[in-house]
């Protein structure tokens, strides 16, 4: 089967992770997947050897730097070129089935229900806020899908609102755990950092994004620098585009709160796993609800414990206080509190590890993503 794949962006953070799962899965049964990008980035080497045909055309990809009335013409007429483009596309490459990854991509759900062709809208989010754009993607998920695969609880019942259950289907996201689980012989992070074997180091992982929390994360750091002399913080992940501004803001809490010393960012990374393996403590500060994070799978993988802002897809997948604990969303100080705890007990910080570690790798296994995904696909 000819499946057409598109998808908002070329990095290789969450969303992106899952759509490469999926042209691997897709390949080794034998069809022949074709992927549609916006713009060059390292996720097109990386689908390119998982088999896919790749293709780059201007989605109209949904953005918050298009909120404006400048703004949403701009995304209307880049639409409009899209779906006339996709449909020949579809046409000359005998396309029987459209998968768009993620709801900050249209053009295809447009172009499949204009040809007739079965469309599946993989949904990563939640966006309650604002309400008109909640209001109008609920509708268009709805009307212009055969399937909405959901990541979880937390999404489904976000958008069950507008979408019918009969369509609705969940699948947790899965990944390939091997590397993982490997044990951190080398102590690169911590050889890196140039901390000792005392000092806790305590990290969040994703992209620089106003809702991902590096601006909490920081503030939780502040507090906890007060309590404790042997802690190091380290951030890592690059801006999504259109928020390279919050990096003006990280060096002024830094500064403010006067921890640089303390404080590594490491920006942009390829090498996650070994990042995570040098890590006491993973801390998911979203101020947000994160709807299913994929950092969240990767940190329990390598047995550590998780501190999660308590919303959203991180109340099913992290169990207070045994595989981590909760954490209140723009509460620093009571936030600090409770990782406290953590830091104080290494023996805890290993039974939530391990705990994890077992949750992940029974619950959230790639083969149950790829069994569900198979039966929705084919």
């Amino acid at each position: 089967m000819n499946i057409l794949l598109l998808h908002g962006s070329s990095d290789l953070y969450g969303a992106s992770k899952i759509l490469l799962h999926t042209v691997r899965m897709l390949h080794r049964r034998g069809h022949k997947p074709l992927v549609i990008l916006s713009e060059e980035g390292p996720l097109v080497a990386a689908l390119a050897d998982a088999g896919a045909e790749i293709y780059f055309i201007r989605l109209g990809i949904l953005r918050r730097k298009y909120k404006s009335l400048k703004g949403i013409l701009n995304r209307c007429f880049v639409l409009r070129n899209a779906y006339f483009t996709l449909k020949r596309l579809i046409k000359e490459k005998n396309i029987q089935l459209v998968y768009s990854n993620t709801t900050a991509v249209l053009a295809g759900a447009f172009a499949a229900k204009s040809l007739g062709i079965k469309h599946v809208w993989h949904v990563h989010e939640i966006i309650e806020q604002p309400k008109w754009l909640y209001f109008i993607l609920g509708k268009l998920l709805n009307n212009f899908s055969n399937t909405v695969i959901v990541v979880s609880e937390a999404v489904h019942n976000s958008w069950r609102k507008y979408v019918s259950e009969e369509k609705l289907s969940l699948i947790y996201n899965g990944i390939s755990y091997g590397i993982y689980l490997q044990p951190d012989e080398t102590n690169l992070l911590r050889n890196e950092l140039g901390v000792d074997h005392n000092t806790v180091i305590i990290g969040m992982i994703g992209r620089v994004h106003y809702w991902k929390g590096q601006i909490y994360f920081l503030q939780i750091a502040a507090h906890l620098a007060k309590k404790f002399t042997t802690l190091h913080f380290v951030l890592a992940g690059d801006a999504f585009p259109g928020y390279e501004y919050l990096y003006d803001e990280i060096k002024t809490i830094i500064a403010k709160e006067n921890i640089g010393p303390l404080v590594t960012d490491l920006g942009y990374r390829t090498t996650i796993p070994t990042i995570m393996r040098g890590l006491d403590i993973l801390v998911l500060p979203s101020i947000l609800p994160d709807p299913f994070p994929t950092v969240v799978l990767e940190g329990m993988a390598s047995a550590k414990p998780l501190a999660a802002t308590a919303h959203g897809g991180a109340l099913e997948m992290v169990d207070d206080g045994i595989t981590g604990v909760h954490i209140p969303v723009n509460q620093p100080e009571a936030a600090a509190k409770i990782i406290g705890q953590l830091i104080k007990d290494p023996s805890l910080r290993m039974k939530m590890g391990e705990a994890g570690r077992q949750k992940v790798l029974t619950n959230y296994s790639l083969e149950a993503f790829e069994r569900k995904m198979i039966k929705v696909l084919e």
